[in-house]
């Protein structure tokens, strides 16, 4: 079963601080995931800032409206930089996450680099290829949409 790819990119006309303010806060993943996920934090008295060894639990409604409990991991965080979130249960085989902050002229480049492997081997790719990678690509377009409304379109 293959592992799959999926990197995104972002510029934003904001100081390093004030993204990586925005996008460590688990307070702010509702707002930037699409509603037709159905994504509903389960997690009590979520901290402001992310931290290593965290657990945020949800529940995902993906796939023809199933609701699906989804929980993470934050396993690695340096601040102003980059944390990863991985997934602990949840729809995939395995979900490997990495948000990652550079200063540029301007602003800030966000970039996410996803490695995702689904269930059920080539049943999976399958899947993939039909409506997994776009479904992807469209909760990503949406993230794009919710921090060019927050922090204003790079020019």
């Amino acid at each position: 079963m293959p592992l799959f790819t999926l990197e995104a990119s972002l510029q934003i006309p904001a100081t390093i601080e004030q993204v990586w303010d925005f996008i460590s806060s688990p307070r702010n993943l509702k707002h930037i995931t699409p509603d037709f996920m159905g994504f509903d934090i389960l997690t009590k008295n979520l901290p402001e800032k992310m931290y290593p060894g965290m657990i945020i639990s949800y529940h995902v409604r993906p796939v023809l409206g199933i609701k699906t409990l989804w929980v993470t991991e934050i396993t690695h965080v340096k601040d102003l930089e980059y944390f990863v979130d991985e997934q602990r249960i949840g729809p995939y085989k395995l979900w490997h996450h990495q948000h990652i902050l550079e200063e540029i002229p301007g602003g800030v480049r966000m970039r996410d680099i996803v490695s995702y492997q689904p269930p059920f081997g080539p049943l999976g790719s399958i899947a993939n290829a039909l409506f997994i990678k776009s479904l992807l690509e469209k909760i990503f377009d949406y993230r794009t949409l919710k921090i060019d409304e927050t922090f204003g379109k790079f020019s």
